[in-house]
């Protein structure tokens, strides 16, 4: 029996070893690009990555405070993953970007297994399955440690199970949609247009011709989807058990504008938004990708209606939304959707449909999204990125340079100085810093980072105490957030961290200079120290 089992799956293979061999390919690719972007690491921390590692580390260590990210808002479930990988991975910022191409790697499959379910085509699978590994748009996504890698994750394969219980009509199917649904829900409030695009399933119902057998199916169709709610929403409910649940609507208020908002000013921003969303997708798709999905929905439309109507709401009523109604609106907020927009790439080239120009689109999209992968990994300073994407990970003060290079520092001075107690202030109270000084510096009780303010034009208080109390202190701060000259403060530069270079004519250049430097100062003594 067992003889026969396997003879019987070397037939497989050998029927389907082409394909077989072009979906390993394609994911050996996707998951090379992805690891070589987070170990060449050219690409300093984020503002968020600091915060959700920080947190994670503080579930870690202490298991009452499970739900600190409930504390802004925020779903803790990206940071509850990240907690075995940081028992595994020393580097922190590693630990949790590799969780991301994980769940980078999950969105992969999913678009192969989604488009082998709508479309019927393995062709078509590949296809869409390449053009996702390769996008700049996913590459720079999945790997960083940011929630929304997971969220597309929970997305696509909340999808995919809600179409097989529907198609099917088997309770099982439904009951593993709910548990991605309520993943969704645990990662990241845009799970809620998960929720209300699941009802458009109904358009895979096979629906008999006789009416009483038509309405017991509609009845078991109902009970399924109210079987993937239940289970969703019972998940979430988990969220509950934390202190701080309700402040996960008040925080949603801070991004989004009241419903008001759509009979009040329609305009603004929604035309502003729509054109950011077609230029992010023309830098980063990247180039013909816009241009491949529209020839894509326009030639497949008349056989595969009901796919491309459900694909294309899957789309559409995010980005609808989000440019309607987002207060922030930046390019990963869009990054979900995604591979619904890849999928109708995929569709191009089933039935081995043979088009020059399409083929040579293809090939155009190949080239240039490979480029910009290699820069991405490589010289990520060079990388055509959208200019509020530049700006944030590369040039202001949510680009992390220097920080782990001092977390360096000190610990060579701790070792240096085992004695000491060493005390650092840095800008701010939360975000790149201190989160991500402190971060890399958990290991080390001795060593204490603290928040002291921004625009400081004078020392701050604690770090005048610290210093009189024979403390070894430091201050960590950018150029931009110290408002008087560093040696009128007894200031002694130890380090000096330059950051990407702005564009000319930014605001930012105009006002604050051609580049962002973040200082390692050690306090050498407590000069001015009586000016308030």
């Amino acid at each position: 029996m067992i003889y026969g089992e396997f003879m019987d799956l070397k037939k497989l293979i050998k029927l389907w070893r082409k394909e077989i061999f072009f979906g390993i390919g394609i994911f050996s690719l996707a998951l090379i690009l992805r690891l070589a972007k987070v170990l060449f690491d050219q690409q300093p921390i984020f503002g968020d990555e600091a915060i959700y590692i920080r947190w994670a580390q503080i579930m870690r260590a202490e298991p009452t405070l499970r739900f600190i990210p409930l504390s802004d808002g925020k779903q803790p479930l990206y940071m509850w993953a990240i907690i075995p990988l940081l028992k595994l991975i020393s580097n922190p910022l590693f630990a949790g970007r590799i969780m991301s191409v994980f769940t980078g790697m999950g969105s992969l499959v999913g678009v192969f297994v989604l488009t082998q379910i709508l479309f019927r085509s393995t062709k078509a699978s590949l296809l869409a399955s390449l053009v996702y590994a390769i996008s700049p748009f996913v590459v720079f996504f999945d790997s960083m440690a940011l929630v929304d890698s997971m969220l597309t994750m929970f997305g696509i394969w909340t999808l995919v199970f809600s179409v097989l219980s529907v198609k099917a009509l088997r309770l099982d199917f439904a009951m593993i949609a709910g548990f991605f649904l309520g993943g969704a829900m645990l990662t990241k409030s845009p799970a809620v247009f998960f929720s209300i695009l699941l009802p458009l399933d109904l358009l895979f119902l096979n629906l008999a011709k006789d009416k009483g057998k038509k309405a017991i199916i509609l009845i078991k169709f109902l009970i399924l989807l109210m079987v993937t709610y239940l289970i969703a929403f019972g998940l979430y409910n988990i969220l509950r058990l934390g202190p701080n649940f309700h402040l996960i609507a008040l925080r949603n208020q801070d991004y989004i504008f009241p419903l008001s908002h759509l009979w009040i000013n329609p305009k603004d921003p929604f035309i502003f938004h729509i054109k950011e969303i077609f230029q992010w997708l023309w830098i980063l798709g990247p180039s013909v990708l816009p241009l491949l999905v529209a020839i894509g929905i326009i030639l497949r439309f008349n056989k595969f209606k009901k796919e491309i109507f459900l694909l294309s709401f899957w789309i559409l009523l995010p980005l609808l939304a989000n440019a309607m109604y987002a207060k922030v609106f930046t390019v990963r907020y869009i990054l979900f959707v995604l591979p619904y927009l890849f999928i109708f790439v995929g569709v191009l080239f089933k039935n081995d449909l043979k088009k020059s120009f399409i083929t040579l689109l293809l090939a155009i999209f190949i080239v240039h999204a490979l480029i910009i992968d290699l820069t991405l990994i490589t010289k990520i300073e060079a990388a055509p990125l959208p200019r509020n994407e530049r700006s944030g990970y590369l040039e202001e003060w949510t680009a992390g340079y220097g920080i782990k290079e001092t977390a360096k520092y000190l610990e060579e001075y701790h070792k240096d100085n085992p004695d000491k107690k060493i005390v650092v202030g840095t800008e701010g109270y939360f975000g790149t810093l201190p989160d991500g000084l402190q971060m890399y510096l958990s290991r080390f009780p001795e060593i204490t980072v603290i928040g002291v303010g921004l625009d400081l034009n004078q020392l701050p208080s604690s770090l005048i105490e610290s210093k009189k109390a024979g403390n070894s202190t430091f201050l960590v701060i950018n150029d931009s957030r110290l408002r008087v000259n560093y040696e009128d403060l007894d200031l002694k530069v130890v380090a000096a961290y330059p950051k990407a270079f702005r564009k000319v004519g930014t605001k930012e250049y105009n006002t604050l200079g051609p580049r962002e430097t973040l200082y390692l100062f050690e306090v050498i003594g407590d000069k001015n120290t009586d000016k308030k």
